[in-house]
């Protein structure tokens, strides 16, 4: 904890406008770091302050539980390659350190060995014998975090070098690849040595009760390793998995009961503790309701194992947290979204019997993150839309959010870049663009997450795990398509969503765009799609492309020996999207795993390597990094001389190495090894 001490009571420091405000800190590797503000924080009350405060501090005490859950040896890397940076006494200007210390920071942005976003394993640059060299010339005190007892420098030399340097070691922290055990071939750490795809398949599948309409979110919250012989799951909770980290996560939300903002947000949270007490499932459903329909509260958090893209199966969770608070000028965008979900239902163009015959409970909302954590961070989504279990939407709605602080700091780093005049066709697009896609990506953001994700049902009897591997692909898809398909509908305009009715385009351009060329910056030459939002959008815009090419709706033009995107006709193209959701509707609501294999693997797979090389040149002329990641900023009580708190504190002074160095030293509590 850090707190200040200040006689003369509360100090407030303004939050700095954009002009003011450096939003890029870091460029390594294939990153950018940003960082964002946290516009109108100094305006909540010193109540709503202090609980920010304790979630905050709730939020960084899970970060050692993603980085165990992405590889079993993610701890023990970046605990020695912490050790190295810091202690080292040879040239730190040399060559290999500098290369050692560009690993570190892919480390850090990939919670781990695995790039976070294509999930392959890193390549170091440094050689093995300087990683030894650099381990070796440290003290037995200075690798004490990571040995463990009767271990040598030696030991852990021998241990990690495979793990840094052998590509054939974890290749993949995800594995997606049709035909081979997608258990086996993945480098997480949801499941022991040795258990196979089928035996959890199996495992789970005998737990289910077909006939059950409000079934837990099997395998969420546990490994499942092999003890002698038999299947057992290991839960992730106080006095079980991770228990370390998960008592001090605990410890801060019991604080934050105190400060609650109203009865109903106390509930909340108290519900959650008891869920980490107890890795109830049932609980966990419990927590879900009571916080899907806690709409009250003007702060609000993710705290958890929530989302389930890094287990190929799609069913254990990884450890994520936001914390935030509403934009209430912004909201009146969302809520006017909300407020017309039965419309939106009853006129999608999917088979009447998927749809929903009445939709409850959807609220939405664009908040200003205050913190990002676990599988939120350095990277982070810039919608979310939970509960997940499709009984909890169906029953009692669901809570849908854009981070608006996110996008602005994204759109104001991108502000004269040149990716526009490289890769958009004419001055058409471009000025599009300038004019509308600030806007036009936030309400995608607000269709998709507010309606896309709580749209449709599945027929009963439908197991929700049925798409298996396909899953994730299908759902994003799905809420893609929904928010591409309205956009372009009169009502938005009539709500006054937009501001004329050719704003849509700037949307549709650009993500045909992305997902027919640009996206393809983000993968390695030879590559295919592994991740399923890449994968959603590659999906989407090289069905539609295929589809339309009778009607040249949709063209690759060459031009002074370049590729671009030529969309000539706008409404038929919406058309297009239109029967693409209504096909991946059907797979859903019906869980036909052949249909969505075969959708995926035909259109959201495979690279034109051609393309690709194309697409790759062009933009390293343009020196951008095709991802980013942030830092955030740090919050600190003020004290009075009695000790009272007066006031918190936020600063945007902290830099990327040294915060993830302090977040390893404040937030680190468990076992090298779990």
């Amino acid at each position: 904890m850090t707190t200040v001490l200040l006689a003369c009571g509360s100090q407030k420091s303004a939050t700095p406008a954009i002009e003011d405000f450096t939003y890029s800190v870091d460029k390594f590797a294939d990153i950018e770091i940003l960082r964002y503000r946290v516009p109108d924080f100094e305006s909540l009350s010193l109540k709503q302050k202090e609980l920010i405060y304790y979630l905050n501090q709730a939020a960084l005490e899970g970060r050692d539980i993603l980085y165990d859950q992405n590889n079993k040896y993610n701890l023990a890397v970046r605990r020695t390659l912490e050790s190295v940076y810091e202690n080292y006494k040879g040239d730190r200007n040399s060559e290999q350190f500098g290369q050692l210390t560009t690993y570190l920071k892919r480390v850090w942005m990939g919670n781990g060995i695995h790039h976070h976003y294509s999930e392959d394993k890193f390549t170091p640059e440094f050689t093995k014998e300087f990683f030894a060299e650099a381990v070796k010339s440290l003290k037995a005190e200075e690798l004490a975090a990571v040995l463990l007892p009767g271990e040598t420098a030696d030991d852990l030399i021998q241990q990690l070098t495979p793990v840094i340097f052998d590509p054939a070691l974890y290749p993949k922290r995800t594995n997606q690849a049709d035909g081979v055990d997608l258990i086996l071939t993945s480098g997480n750490n949801y499941y022991g040595e040795g258990v196979t795809q089928p035996e959890v398949e199996a495992f789970y599948a005998n737990m289910k009760d077909p006939n059950d309409s409000t079934p837990i979110s099997y395998g969420l919250n546990s490994k499942l390793v092999k003890e002698n012989g038999k299947l057992v799951e290991k839960t992730y909770k106080v006095g079980g998995l991770y228990t370390q980290a998960i008592e001090r996560i605990v410890g801060w939300l019991e604080k934050a009961v105190t400060v609650a903002e109203n009865d109903q947000q106390k509930e909340v949270i108290k519900s959650l503790i008891s869920f980490y007490k107890t890795g109830d499932l049932n609980t966990y459903d419990e927590y879900s309701i009571k916080w899907v329909e806690d709409l009250n509260s003007q702060v609000d958090f993710v705290n958890g194992f929530t989302e389930t893209y890094g287990d190929p199966l799609g069913m254990k969770a990884s450890w994520e947290s936001i914390v935030n608070f509403k934009n209430v000028e912004a909201t009146k965008r969302t809520q006017t979204i909300s407020a017309n979900a039965q419309w939106f239902e009853d006129n999608s163009p999917i088979d009447p019997k998927f749809k929903k015959e009445k939709v409850k409970g959807v609220s939405a909302k664009v908040i200003t993150a205050a913190i990002l954590a676990g599988d939120c961070y350095p990277a982070t989504p810039i919608g979310v839309n939970l509960p997940n279990a499709n009984w909890i939407r169906a029953e009692h709605g669901s809570k849908s959010v854009t981070i608006e602080n996110i996008t602005e700091a994204y759109d104001q780093a991108s502000l004269g870049n040149g990716f526009a005049e490289e890769f958009m066709w004419s001055d058409t697009e471009r000025q599009r663009a300038k004019d509308f896609a600030s806007i036009t990506n936030n309400l995608h953001t607000d269709l998709h997450e507010c309606l896309g994700h709580g749209s449709g049902k599945l027929l009963p009897g439908v197991d929700p795990d049925a798409l298996k591997a396909y899953g994730s692909t299908i759902e994003e898809a799905r809420a893609d398509l929904f928010g591409l398909y309205y956009m372009a509908d009169p009502k938005i305009v009539e709500l006054g969503l937009l501001p004329d009715k050719e704003a849509y385009k700037a949307e549709y351009y650009q993500f045909i765009m992305n997902g027919l060329m640009t996206q393809l910056t983000r993968i390695q030459p030879g590559k295919n799609i592994e991740e399923a939002h890449m994968r959603n959008r590659q999906l989407i815009a090289a069905w539609v492309y295929e589809k339309g090419k009778a009607d040249k709706v949709i063209e690759m033009k060459k031009r002074d020996g370049e590729t671009f995107v030529v969309v000539n006709d706008y409404q038929k193209l919406r058309t297009l999207f239109g029967q693409l959701l209504a096909e991946i509707q059907r797979i859903r609501s019906t869980g036909d795993f052949e249909g969505g294999k075969k959708l995926v693997e035909a259109y959201a797979v495979k690279v034109d390597q051609t393309l690709h090389a194309e697409v790759l040149d062009r933009y390293k002329k343009l020196n951008l990094a095709p991802y980013r990641g942030f830092v955030n900023p740090v919050y600190s009580l003020v004290k009075d001389a009695s000790g009272k708190i007066t006031d918190v504190k936020i600063s945007y002074d902290e830099n990327y190495v040294d915060q993830h160095l302090r977040y390893s030293k404040e937030y680190s509590s468990l076992p090298t090894f779990n």
